[in-house]
């Protein structure tokens, strides 16, 4: 039996939705029913990227008169790029509904030898960009759309709650976005705009596969799991789709929920 559909009528956009966990994340809204924009980067390099998620998204919605999916380019670390995404969104769909603040980047380094390029590069993107973007959200959430409301994801991490010997320029951020989250619950809860923290394990993804594809690495990682296996992005969709869903998380906010099969209660 067909498992109900729990966002119909919805508005969602997700950053950063072009691979990884925010595809899985889009792919599963839209089979909710939601209508569903996801923003990238951008460029040519992309464009396998984007005909693979197109294809999905076409076999979801097969049968469909008019398609609920639409993609907006742009660098999330500029701060116009929200803003101009969000208006996108609700010039195509009327309103939004839901926003995941999901773009992100991970480049292992060493400390001592860490360029500022690449901490400047991070920090703009993992925070500034998800702050601007999440700013430009609420907004509509709150002081454009009626009635307002809304529901906000950050896509944290496990690393905002440990230390990481070749991430310490990546995990101020996600500890930052944990934080932003915790902190426009608060600001935005008279607006009955929720706002949570996703805070992924070791999730195969594009950002970590070539750390991952080391066999002794990986075979250490699962034996530190309880569940005994790495993160795949559809274990993300789940607790996703829950936060989006009036119905079952309508009093929930300013949470963090580890989604990384149990390692951050085994770490030694």
């Amino acid at each position: 039996m067909p498992l109900p559909q729990l966002l119909v009528g919805k508005v969602a956009a997700v950053t950063g939705g072009l691979t990884g966990i925010g595809r899985a994340i889009a792919l599963a809204y839209i089979h909710h029913g939601a209508k569903v924009a996801v923003s990238h980067l951008g460029g040519p390099k992309e464009d396998e990227l984007l005909a693979s998620l197109r294809k999905d998204v076409n076999e979801i919605e097969a049968g469909a008169e008019t398609s609920r999916f639409i993609t907006v380019a742009g660098n999330i670390s500029q701060p116009e790029t929200g803003v101009n995404f969000v208006a996108k969104v609700v010039e195509t769909f009327g309103r939004l509904d839901v926003f995941v603040s999901n773009a992100g980047v991970c480049q292992f380094a060493d400390f001592l030898e860490l360029e500022p390029s690449l901490f400047n590069h991070t920090v703009s993107t993992n925070l500034s960009g998800a702050f601007f973007a999440t700013q430009a959200a609420a907004r509509q959430m709150a002081l454009t759309q009626s009635p307002p409301g809304g529901s906000i994801i950050g896509i944290s991490s496990i690393s905002a709650l440990v230390g990481g010997g070749e991430q310490v320029h990546y995990t101020p951020t996600k500890a930052g976005v944990l934080s932003l989250m915790q902190s426009c619950a608060v600001a935005l809860g008279k607006y009955g705009i929720r706002c949570n923290a996703l805070l992924p394990g070791t999730i195969r993804t594009q950002l970590n596969d070539a750390d991952m594809s080391d066999p002794v690495k990986r075979e250490y990682m699962e034996g530190r799991i309880p569940l005994g296996r790495l993160g795949q992005p559809p274990d993300l969709a789940g607790p996703a789709v829950f936060l989006a869903c009036e119905e079952l998380s309508n009093y929930v906010t300013g949470a963090q929920i580890l989604v990384d099969g149990g390692l951050f209660v085994n770490l030694q």
